[in-house]
């Protein structure tokens, strides 16, 4: 079967919609949870759609992206190298100097409050290089 393309002309934040709603699986579940989340944790955060398709939350700079694979949902940070993470949500893209990355799993839980404190954490780093 043939997969069909995003729709055209459409807004990156409808795009994501059409991301989510094509998986179909746990994967858009997740992704859809993820971007909540996002949202919670900054209500200003803008939504693009980057790379032939990959979701990316920005604020003063990219925050993070959400890519989907078979296996993993991947929420990488684009500065997580320089972000404090107390709580180890890091578990992907550990040995690079810039990004780190958290892969999601089928089933697996999402520590709600760490993960809102690391992406205010990522939106303030992004303030503060705004500034420099």
């Amino acid at each position: 079967m043939k997969r069909s393309g995003p729709p055209e002309g459409k807004s990156p934040s409808a795009l994501i919609d059409w991301r989510i709603e094509e998986l179909g699986d746990w994967r858009g579940e997740m992704l859809g949870r993820l971007r909540a989340l996002i949202k919670e944790a900054d209500p200003d955060v803008v939504e693009e759609w980057k790379w032939r398709g990959v979701p990316v939350w920005s604020h003063d700079g990219i925050i993070c992206t959400g890519e989907t694979y078979k296996n993993v949902v991947k929420m990488t940070f684009a500065k997580g190298a320089a972000l404090q993470d107390p709580s180890r949500l890091f578990n992907s893209s550990l040995e690079g100097n810039t990004r780190r990355a958290i892969d999601f799993h089928a089933g697996a839980t999402i520590n709600e409050r760490a993960l809102k404190t690391l992406v205010r954490a990522a939106v303030t780093l992004n303030k503060s290089k705004a500034k420099s």
